[in-house]
């Protein structure tokens, strides 16, 4: 396992993760959530309080001098990169300076990752007047001129425009394709870790979620009679709940523990959804109040929903055109049959 402690706050605690060498990879979460901290250590720029990390079938000694002529095949670009105070092409000598590449080398070097970020044209202008899109994309050439074997990005796309993250979207792409470089970058966007990567690794408090589309919702837990809490949705749906944590939460609700219910269906009966369908979230024990008919199977009874901060389990029901939305990748969509067991 691999863990990350400050103080007495567990900020990682992963068991076990593998990643395969040349593909590219997602590392999907909320705020909070532990990819910054994730990929540090991935980075080998900080040491995990326990656990041990292998690169490349060999184990990784944190007090070793070797740990530098590893760094040269990791590099790392951050949330918000800061270039140095000259040229953009300087920016990018530089690494390969400390590295003494030769000069002839570095130029054709250079070229070559400003081509691949669309920043050739800019090779001459200062680092420190160019937009937070083209900045991002300097940084991303001057790791990528390293000739890493992997590249880590802690939200490329967090604070750009939507052109640019457009433009940064397909760099990623063309660094796995083309180079063969190894790609994980952090992101809090859905469809962006769906449409990118072929694994996502999700984060949910410093733990793997294991499934891959997470709905990640804010609510408050009220008291219902009794022991029995719920936690009460924005938009009024409830989620019933067996924790002990009172007052503003997160929770993360698992899609493929998800299933759905034809209107007066009961759980355990098998029943198929077609385009004229009519699903909701009202039938079942344990459903909440708020769910309300929605056609083409997206809504439905959602079962295992865990507290942020007390991973209870619990059921409830939901409308797909609230916060559990996302639903609507798991099933079929529109014009097809879905059919599953309720359980």
């Amino acid at each position: 396992g691999l863990r990350r402690v400050y103080g007495d706050r567990t900020v990682l605690d992963i068991p076990e993760l593998d990643f395969r060498e040349g593909a590219i990879c997602a590392l999907l979460g909320p705020n909070g959530s532990g990819k910054t901290t994730l990929l540090e250590i991935l980075a080998l720029l900080q040491a995990p309080t326990e656990g041990i990390l292998r690169y490349r079938d060999k184990l990784v000694d944190f007090s070793s001098g070797d740990l530098h002529a590893l760094r040269r095949e990791i590099v790392m670009v951050g949330q918000n990169p800061v270039l140095f105070s000259t040229t953009v092409q300087k920016n990018l000598d530089f690494g390969l300076k400390v590295r003494k590449v030769p000069k002839r080398q570095r130029a054709m070097r250079i070229d070559e990752a400003l081509d691949l970020v669309g920043m050739r044209d800019f090779a001459q202008a200062d680092a420190t007047a160019l937009s937070g899109g083209e900045t991002q994309r300097v940084a991303i050439a001057r790791a990528l001129v390293c000739s890493p074997r992997v590249m880590l990005l802690d939200e490329p796309t967090s604070n750009v425009d939507a052109e640019n993250q457009a433009v940064i979207e397909r760099i990623l792409g063309e660094i796995n394709r083309v180079k063969g470089i190894f790609v994980l970058f952090a992101t809090h966007d859905l469809d962006q870790a769906a449409r990118l990567s072929l694994e996502v690794v999700s984060l949910f408090e410093g733990r793997l979620v294991r499934s891959r589309f997470q709905n990640i919702l804010r609510g408050r837990i009220v008291a219902q009679g009794g022991d029995r809490k719920y936690c009460l949705l924005a938009d009024g749906s409830r989620l019933s709940l067996d924790t002990e944590r009172q007052g503003s939460v997160r929770l993360a609700v698992d899609p493929e523990r998800a299933v759905l219910l034809l209107k007066g269906q009961a759980p355990g009966q098998e029943y198929s959804v077609g385009p004229g369908d009519s699903t909701h979230g009202g039938a079942g024990p344990g459903a909440g109040q708020g769910g309300r008919g929605v056609s083409h199977g997206r809504a439905g009874i959602v079962r295992g929903g865990r507290c942020a901060a007390g991973g209870a389990e619990g059921s409830g029901a939901h409308s797909a055109r609230g916060p559990l939305r996302a639903l609507k990748r798991v099933f079929s969509g529109k014009g097809e049959t879905c059919k599953k067991r309720c359980s």
